[in-house]
């Protein structure tokens, strides 16, 4: 197996998918020629040709809207937008027809295809850059939204995504795209959507995180357990939409306590999803009230400031001792 980081374990999924089946193709700014603005795709065009890695005008909704045609066609295409930031501007094709086209058609139609969308903060990016829109999507009805925190389950997880029968938002935590490296296998390995992950198994309580804040979440995790002795279960939520409620619910039943650690700002947010779950499932398992670390309900700030408006790892210590200690 190589060690690859979060970019080149996208690669290989992508690369190994088109290879695999040809009605698999790429569209984006920039994608092509110079392999998108994280060298995401670097290489495909040269390898499957300019038919197959397609770059497109600036123009986020008629990358979209030509997307759900070549999928309606029986192409599975997998459209780059290269900030979420912009990506409100494909808003109403993806809201309007590609998560309506299966129950509109009664299932004659589906539109298999997969948004990627790079996000969040943490690089010192400009305005439109670092937002964290993961709830905007999940609340469309016909869309699944995944998030992947390690090069591994990226690789995994956009594989399944690219073979999906339904419209996934497929957001990569940019913060992660080169921040480390693991083994990655190049044999087949899918990772069902859907499904939230243990990462470690604990009793006392149970930390949920997703994305780039996985990193920070478990090195405090690691941290407490070893100053305190403290048996943590981490768990790794990977898909926003559909959420996994019954593993959320099954670890808060064994553990009593929780903490959900988020960057998107904190109204109307995952984390408030997770906690309504919690509630419907597991709140009279409850010891503690289930605590949330998240962004700020504000547009995220320029680089200057960003390391204030970003969940410290301080914050997350904090959170986890005071549930602990209820």
């Amino acid at each position: 197996m190589r060690k690859l980081n979060m970019v080149q374990a996208i690669n290989l999924a992508l690369d190994q998918e088109m290879n695999r089946d040809d009605r698999v193709v790429a569209l984006g700014q920039d994608i092509g020629i110079n392999g998108g603005v994280f060298r995401v795709t670097d290489g495909l065009c040269e390898k499957y040709g300019e038919d197959r890695v397609i770059d497109t005008p600036i123009a986020e909704s008629g990358i979209l809207g030509t997307s759900i045609g070549m999928a309606i066609a029986g192409l599975k295409p997998v459209a780059e937008m290269q900030f979420s930031g912009f990506s409100y501007l494909m808003l109403g094709q993806l809201e309007g027809h590609a998560t309506r086209f299966r129950a509109r058609t009664r299932g004659r139609f589906t539109v298999p295809l997969v948004v990627r969308m790079p996000y969040g903060g943490g690089v010192r990016a400009l305005e439109h850059h670092s937002e964290s829109h993961e709830a905007t999507y999940a609340h469309i009805p016909g869309v699944k939204v995944v998030i992947p925190s390690t090069p591994g389950n990226a690789r995994a997880l956009l594989v399944s995504a690219i073979r999906d029968p339904d419209p996934v938002v497929f957001m990569e935590p940019k913060q992660s795209y080169r921040a480390f490296r693991e083994e990655v296998s190049e044999e087949e390995h899918t990772i069902e959507i859907g499904r939230a992950q243990i990462v470690q198994e604990g009793s006392d309580l149970t930390v949920i995180s997703w994305g780039a804040m996985m990193r920070p979440t478990r090195r405090v995790v690691e941290e407490v357990h070893q100053q305190r002795g403290t048996s943590i279960e981490l768990i790794d939520l990977l898909t926003i939409s559909p959420m996994d409620g019954d593993t959320l619910a099954g670890s808060v039943e064994k553990t009593g306590r929780c903490v959900v650690v988020q960057e998107a700002p904190q109204s109307f947010s995952p984390a408030s999803e997770i906690i309504a779950t919690i509630n419907d499932k597991a709140l009279m398992y409850l010891e503690a009230p289930v605590r949330r670390v998240t962004g700020y309900d504000v547009t995220v700030p320029y680089f200057g400031r960003e390391s204030m408006y970003l969940p410290t790892e301080g914050q997350i210590r904090r959170a986890i001792e005071e549930t602990i200690d209820f």
